[in-house]
């Protein structure tokens, strides 16, 4: 089976301006989603505020716009909750929703899983770590990889992960188009450091650590094309898909959405799967 994920930080649900205006940038993010040469079968937003109010309105028209299904909206202290739609033509009707441990994330996350014809069902979870400090962002990873194995090896954590990526010889950030919230938030202290401004890579790292595989580093790898590494903020590469490591030889392409240009301050992604070339030798239970 082929699987293609979408991943976009909708910016404030797509519904406003960084500044609470009204601001309907919905129909430029349909158009990325659309520019895709086949239809999603997953999507996952980030975001979603104000999507669950007057009667799911947003949740409706993202459903309809889309012709995808969508998973209830997870709890969120933040009111910026990640979204999940599915294809259920493709990927079935979803046979778990878990929103256990949501609280101790700042914008909330549910574990989805679906029968795909692997050995153990597929997890899924959109994620949005916090921006605020990467030790929380670091505990943040740690739960959500811990839960994606709930239901055994086979998972996808994607999202806004808002740090740099894991590995020590990708591309810095643009230093000096970072302002100095994320410069904070993302770079290791100075005593940490040497005085010089260093990547803090932690977060990613614990991602790493727990198994799972950057797709678009994973691809550049292989490859060596440069195209995979491009930023999807203003500064650095902040979202990003991660698979565990049986469904790594199963990813066979990776590309930025980024047009519109104004349909968010974040690009989009693409990444197709072909499972058939997940490694299946394994799949061990969650104990």
């Amino acid at each position: 089976m082929r699987l293609s994920v979408v991943v976009q930080n909708t910016a404030l649900g797509a519904l406003r301006d960084a500044w609470g205006n009204p601001e309907d940038r919905w129909p430029l993010i349909v158009q990325r989603i659309e520019s895709i040469a086949e239809p999603p079968d997953l999507v996952l937003f980030q975001e979603a505020a104000d999507w669950e109010k007057y009667g799911h309105r947003q949740l409706a028209s993202a459903m309809q716009d889309l012709d995808m299904d969508a998973m209830p909206i997870p709890p969120s202290s933040s009111g910026l909750p990640p979204v999940l739609l599915y294809r259920k033509e493709t990927v079935g009707r979803w046979q778990n929703w878990l929103t256990d441990f949501s609280q101790e994330t700042l914008h909330g996350f549910g574990v989805a899983t679906f029968d795909v014809g692997l050995p153990k069902e597929l997890s899924v979870i959109s994620a949005h770590l916090n921006p605020f400090s990467a030790d929380k962002a670091r505990a943040e990873a740690k739960l959500l990889a811990t839960r994606a194995y709930r239901y055994g090896p086979y998972g996808i954590i994607a999202g806004d992960i808002n740090y740099p990526p894991a590995a020590p010889e990708h591309p810095a950030p643009d230093y000096e188009s970072m302002r100095p919230y994320n410069r904070s938030a993302r770079t290791r202290l100075p005593s940490e450091s040497g005085g010089t401004v260093v990547p803090d890579r932690r977060v990613t790292e614990m991602l790493t650590y727990s198994g799972f595989v950057d797709a678009a580093w994973h691809l550049y790898k292989k490859t060596g094309d440069k195209e995979l590494l491009r930023r999807t903020g203003s500064d650095d590469r902040i979202d990003q898909l991660w698979v565990t490591a049986p469904l790594a030889e199963a990813i066979t392409e990776y590309r930025l959405l980024d047009d519109p240009a104004d349909a968010s301050d974040h690009a989009g992604l693409m990444v197709r799967l072909d499972l058939s070339k997940a490694d299946t030798d394994n799949p061990w239970e969650y104990r």
